[in-house]
């Protein structure tokens, strides 16, 4: 695979016997967009801070309540969307798509490419000015795997077709075996007859 591989052709298949090793094609998250609601809390909380800070209405009310409140609504409203949205990642390699995502507890799903699944592209009104679309991985035996709000859904989704084809055909020229398994050793040659 030393050829270069241009916009309208196809990835070209290692050579039999080659090693293929398990490469990452790309690792991205969801659509930052999607944090500008976060971002807007954490700037009002912080502009509503510093205005009241040494200035409440109530003669009751302290400072540090008012930091306390300022710092659940950031917790609540502003870390926690971030952090969520930082944990969950999706990473397409050369053998299949995985998964990931969880702030305290780590949640892994994978699909192989090899396996064959069917890829369904869907943008909403929402979603198209962005760029962004959702992905549905089917392989029809699992329950589908949706990559929800991908950054160039278009191009992610040609990527995904782009290595099926390809583990498919390595797997078929391999004798149908998974990418990662030994392949089977040839029987060995009959004995020449004799002259």
């Amino acid at each position: 695979m030393t050829q270069p591989i241009g916009p309208m052709t196809r990835p070209l298949v290692p050579v039999q016997g080659a090693p293929t090793p398990e490469l990452r094609v790309a690792r991205f998250r969801k659509h930052g967009i999607w944090l500008v609601w976060p971002a807007l809390v954490l700037i009002a909380t912080a502009g509503a801070t510093g205005y009241f800070y040494d200035n409440l209405p109530w003669p009751w009310a302290k400072n540090w309540m008012l930091v306390a409140v300022a710092a659940a609504v950031v917790l609540l409203l502003a870390l926690l969307p971030f952090l969520a949205w930082w944990t969950h990642t999706y990473t397409i390699t050369t053998r299949r798509v995985i998964e990931r995502r969880g702030i305290l507890f780590s949640h892994r799903r994978e699909l192989s490419h090899a396996r064959g699944y069917h890829v369904t592209l869907r943008r909403s009104i929402l979603q198209r000015p962005w760029g962004t679309g959702t992905l549905t991985l089917s392989d029809g035996v699992e329950q589908p795997m949706r990559l929800t709000n991908v950054p160039t859904a278009g191009l992610v989704n040609e990527v995904l077709i782009d290595q099926v084809e390809v583990s498919q055909m390595l797997a078929h020229r391999d004798g149908g075996s998974l990418p990662g398994q030994a392949i089977p050793p040839m029987p060995p040659m009959p004995p020449a007859p004799a002259s």
